[in-house]
């Protein structure tokens, strides 16, 4: 059984990673109906809740059904990350989440997320001060290391440990990497066989299949894996892993109408968030991802992107249905 401090996980749980951009309340709300374990925000930049930036302040949104949820922060300055995390604790998630695996060039080159991996000393000054301004568990997100000649993650997971941090999730990638070539989990497996670790250890990069999900739990010995990419337009990897973790047999994949459903659902929800106008022109990123892999499917995206109006993309949607169904029968 996967434990933080009294948050109990079950016991092979799934995490749902935090996404600029995807992982907000309507993409969440269907990750967990789909069996995400554990869920965190979009990151939070540090700067932009000190100043009290409007959509900073958004992404602290949690709801009731999202728990165990937590709001993940990044940022460059150690005493603004100690206050931000005073702030995310009013918003009373389960946990804290530090990232310092973003790879992208606006957040590492100005000195946060993965940009931490060159300045050790830096990194653990800035988690002792989160830990020391909240009551809830910290947790923290990170990559291998900034490049080949620098891959200190057990040494780095020893010294987070020590002083404080409650789970840490590993992406199998260096920053240099960014996302791609293969997710390499050896130093993960690793850092689970560490005698001196005692925190539950999370993998992160390329899950995307439920047989890959079973290989990579059995080869690394991970407490649970975490799970990104592979979500997005696709919440039921969810749920298809945890069957076949279960059982060994794949689980029927979702039929159109169900993948039109949720669609539906994420887009009321996104309406219901963000207001009419904002939410249906979130939602034009997430339609190319549900119907995935249908034939001839682009006239339908460009008629649901255009549209402003959610009746008329309801019924398009109706009409996605109607024609895949019996194009497939």
């Amino acid at each position: 059984m996967a434990k933080i401090r009294e948050i109990e996980l079950g016991e092979f749980p799934l995490l749902l990673a935090p996404m600029e951009d995807v992982s907000d309340p309507p993409f969440r709300a269907v990750c967990k109906e789909n069996g995400a374990d554990l869920m965190y925000t979009e990151f939070i930049s540090s700067e932009g809740l000190i100043r009290d930036a409007a959509k900073s302040r958004q992404k602290l949104d949690i709801f009731e059904y999202e728990r165990p949820i937590g709001i993940q922060l990044f940022g460059s300055d150690v005493e603004t990350m100690g206050k931000c995390a005073e702030i995310s604790t009013a918003a009373q998630p389960d946990l804290i989440d530090i990232n310092y695996g973003c790879p992208v060039k606006n957040v590492a080159c100005r000195g946060a997320g993965a940009a931490l991996l060159q300045d050790i000393p830096k990194m653990i000054k800035m988690t002792e001060a989160v830990v020391k301004s909240t009551h809830l568990p910290v947790t923290v997100k990170t990559r291998l290391g900034w490049d080949d000649n620098t891959k200190n993650i057990l040494e780095v997971a020893e010294r987070l440990q020590d002083i404080g941090i409650e789970a840490l999730t590993i992406h199998g990638r260096t920053r240099v990497q960014m996302y791609k070539g293969e997710a390499d989990w050896t130093l993960i497996g690793k850092v689970k066989e560490n005698p001196r670790i005692r925190i539950p250890i999370f993998g992160n990069g390329d899950i995307d299949t439920p047989e890959k999900a079973l290989e990579y739990k059995n080869r690394y010995g991970v407490d649970g894996i975490m799970i990104g990419r592979a979500s997005i337009g696709y919440p039921w990897i969810f749920r298809e892993i945890k069957h076949y973790l279960h059982t060994g047999e794949y689980l029927t994949p979702p039929t159109i109408q169900e993948r039109v459903d949720v669609c539906k659902k994420h887009l009321d929800f996104s309406i219901r968030w963000k207001g009419d106008k904002l939410g249906i022109f979130e939602m034009r990123r997430h339609y190319t991802n549900y119907f995935k892999g249908l034939d001839h499917f682009k006239p339908y995206r460009m008629r649901l992107v255009e549209s402003p109006d959610y009746a008329d993309i309801l019924s398009i949607l109706d009409e996605v249905a109607n024609h895949f169904n019996t194009v497939m029968i």
